[in-house]
């Protein structure tokens, strides 16, 4: 199959590490021009050369972006597309808030949590439309959570904004479809991230349990018997994410190994 990726140009945030650094590196691997965004230029120098060194593609870069801030966002946008001359195919991706229950979440929390998981994304979307419209083609792939489709324990944050996500995105798939833009969401469920081994410990705590032991426990929950890799999640996002794919869009997809059981 041609995914049409080669010399597109590709916007990953949070694409130091984790779910976005796999995303990027697959990409990377289709000739996709690709910057990648986090606040830790430390971070972005070694995933860009882990890039490079796995698929030999120089035309990988990064920029500093601290996406709670909207003139930062903007900066991005404008590097990318001093870059390669447009945004073709925007990642929107964030670190996850804290974890915890309604009772524990202050006013601050939420507000900061509604910044850099729902408004980032939507301030990301502003700038890159100008570029789709243009050129009357453009993808947008969301990352979300399992818990689009089932809320997670001790996660009452996440499980707020991640929905928000959903209804932004199946809105803008009927605003957008004039101009041959695709957005869909796509949720990881139990995926070998740092993201989700600090979850585990966090909960392994509160069930007095060793972390070994509740990661076995959580194993045995999912069908195939395993948590993901990043690039099982990452595969699927370029799929959305290119020309192969020229028909789906407002849909939300779980990465997941069947775990969630909801319809």
């Amino acid at each position: 199959m041609d995914l049409q990726l080669k010399g597109k140009s590709v916007i990953v945030t949070a694409g130091s590490k984790g779910l976005g650094k796999a995303t990027a590196l697959e990409y990377a691997r289709e000739g996709a021009h690709v910057l990648i965004a986090s606040r830790n230029e430390e971070q972005l120098q070694l995933a860009k050369k882990e890039i490079f060194q796995e698929t030999r593609n120089e035309n990988v870069d990064y920029a500093i972006c601290d996406i709670t801030d909207y003139d930062q966002i903007k900066n991005l946008v404008n590097t990318a597309v001093e870059k390669n001359g447009t945004v073709d195919i925007l990642i929107n991706n964030a670190g996850g808030p804290p974890a915890g229950r309604f009772e524990d979440m202050r006013d601050e929390d939420w507000q900061k949590s509604f910044e850099l998981n729902l408004l980032s994304f939507i301030r990301l979307i502003r700038e890159v439309l100008p570029y789709m419209q243009k050129q009357h083609s453009g993808r947008i792939i969301n990352f979300a959570s399992s818990s689009i489709k089932q809320p997670l324990d001790n996660l009452i944050l996440s499980n707020t904004f991640r929905a928000g996500i959903v209804g932004l995105a199946k809105s803008l798939s009927q605003e957008l479809a004039e101009h041959q833009i695709l957005i869909n969401t796509v949720g990881p469920g139990r995926i070998g991230t740092d993201r989700v081994a600090e979850l585990d410990k966090i909960r392994a705590g509160q069930l007095e349990i060793p972390y070994e032991e509740h990661v076995e426990n959580t194993e045995k929950k999912i069908p195939l018997q395993r948590y993901g890799t990043p690039e099982e999640f990452a595969r699927m996002v370029v799929f959305l994410g290119s020309g192969a794919n020229t028909y789906v869009t407002g849909q939300s997809f779980l990465v997941d190994g069947g775990m969630v059981k909801a319809l």
